[in-house]
């Protein structure tokens, strides 16, 4: 079974905006997340590290949750514009 013939659940990443956020993660997460990100670069052809996939990961898993989607209100297109990041 060849992994480019599969997709992974979290396709190419887009180029966005950020804000940095530190966090803390169990050892075995950690190790988890740098064995997705060399499976996502050898899927995708391009290298990545383990921090830039966690924020695709976690919009992909809100954007799933159907619980959070009733109970949080939709954002605005004018909310996300006034939004301000900082590159990142």
């Amino acid at each position: 079974m060849s992994v480019s013939a599969n997709k992974l659940r979290l396709g190419p990443l887009p180029k966005t905006e950020t804000v940095k956020v530190t966090i803390a993660l169990a050892t075995t997460l950690k190790a988890d997340l740098e064995r997705y990100a060399a499976l996502h670069a050898q899927t995708y052809g391009e290298p990545i590290d383990a921090a830039t996939l966690i924020p695709h990961m976690l919009e992909a898993f809100m954007a799933r949750d159907r619980g959070f989607k009733r109970a949080a209100p939709p954002r605005t297109a004018a909310a996300q514009k006034n939004e301000k990041t900082v590159p990142g």
